[in-house]
């Protein structure tokens, strides 16, 4: 058995809904670190499309027995999520170098409030690198094809929302 630590790296968002994007962010994060933890942020002040319960269950379909994936939520400050989960980076893709700016600042700041938690970028694949959570929310509002931009279990929860009439969040 080796003694080797298994590194476990947090990949934080809202993932309202999850796209290809963050899945591609998901899998090659996965050729870097043993093991991922997709924590959705439990934010009060937005307004998301799914409930935190919905993002999870849809989330946990996509890596459907994967156990290198996992998928919790938190609230409060990423860093101390992270060191409660036992990680020592945090996951975040690039798709422009606007993210660039914001993300830096971000993980300058993390890193003061948690010396011992690093962040690594990885820049959005090619083809990806126009989809957002918003614009595909945007989109599929106005009843758009989104079948390109998300995993089949978000469309089909896209479809299923569409279907059913308003709900109070």
């Amino acid at each position: 058995m080796s003694d080797r630590r298994r590194s476990l790296a947090v990949f934080p968002g809202s993932f309202d809904p999850i796209t290809n994007g963050h899945l591609d962010i998901i899998a090659r994060s996965l050729t870097v670190f043993d093991a991922v933890t997709v924590a959705i942020l439990v934010n009060p002040e937005k307004q998301p499309l799914f409930t935190v319960e919905e993002r999870v269950e849809i989330i946990g379909e996509t890596h459907q027995g994967d156990p290198r994936v996992k998928v919790e939520t938190f609230t409060g400050l990423l860093v101390d999520y992270a060191e409660r989960a036992g990680a020592t980076v945090i996951v975040r893709g690039l798709r422009a170098i606007s993210d660039f700016e914001a993300e830096g600042q971000l993980a300058h700041n993390n890193r003061v409030l948690a010396p011992d938690v690093d962040t690594v970028f990885f820049m959005t694949s090619v083809e990806f690198g126009y989809v957002s959570s918003s614009l595909v929310k945007e989109i599929a509002g106005f009843g758009g094809d989104v079948s390109t931009m998300v995993p089949p279990a978000a469309m089909t929860a896209i479809r299923t929302l569409a279907r059913s009439p308003e709900r109070p969040r």
